[in-house]
C-alpha cells in the first residue's frame, strides 16, 4: 500500500507521466466531460454522485502531489440568466487550498467559458478529474510547475 496522500492508480500514472507546463482540469458536475477535454487526456471519473467527490477535495489532493505554476478558473457570465455579480463562492475555497497546501503564490486567472474550454481541449491537458461538485463555475485548470528538488539557489 502506498503512503502517499493519494493512491488512485490512474491519477498517479497520469501525473507521473506529465511534466512541466502540463495541465490538469478539475471539472465540476456540470462540465461536458465527454466533448470538451483533450481526447488524449486521461479522464478519471470521480463523479460518483452529485456532491461526491467535490472539487475542493480534489484540488487538495492535486496540491499535495504536484508543484503548481498557474491556475485558471472559469469566469461566470456577468449578465443573462446565469449571471453572477460577484465571483463564485467556491473560488475563495480554492484560494485557501492553494495558499495552505501548495507552493503557488500567484493569483487565479479568470477566463470566460469559450476561452477556458479551448484551453481544456489543448494538447497540454494530461488529466481530467470529473468531480461531483455541484457549485457552478467550479472548474479549475492547474498548470504543473517545476519541483526545486532541494537544490539551493545562488
Amino acid at each position: 500500500m502506498l503512503k502517499t496522500p493519494v493512491s488512485h492508480p490512474e491519477i498517479l500514472h497520469a501525473l507521473g507521466s506529465a511534466g512541466h507546463l502540463s495541465k490538469i482540469l478539475i471539472s465540476d458536475g456540470h462540465y461536458p466531460h465527454g466533448t470538451h477535454p483533450n481526447p488524449r487526456a486521461k479522464i478519471v471519473w470521480a463523479n460518483f454522485r452529485p456532491g461526491l467527490l467535490d472539487a475542493v477535495t480534489v484540488l487538495e489532493m492535486v496540491a499535495d502531489l504536484v508543484s503548481i505554476e498557474e491556475v485558471v478558473v472559469m469566469e461566470p457570465h456577468r449578465d443573462g440568466p446565469y449571471a453572477m455579480k460577484e465571483n463564485p463562492p467556491i473560488w475563495k475555497r480554492f484560494e485557501e487550498v492553494l495558499r495552505k497546501r501548495s507552493d503557488f503564490r500567484g493569483k487565479m486567472q479568470p477566463q470566460q467559458k469559450p476561452q477556458f474550454n479551448q484551453v481544456a481541449r489543448s494538447d497540454d491537458v494530461c488529466l481530467v478529474i470529473a468531480t461531483g461538485e455541484m457549485a457552478i463555475y467550479a472548474n479549475i485548470l492547474i498548470t504543473i510547475g517545476v519541483v526545486n528538488g532541494g537544490q539551493k539557489e545562488e
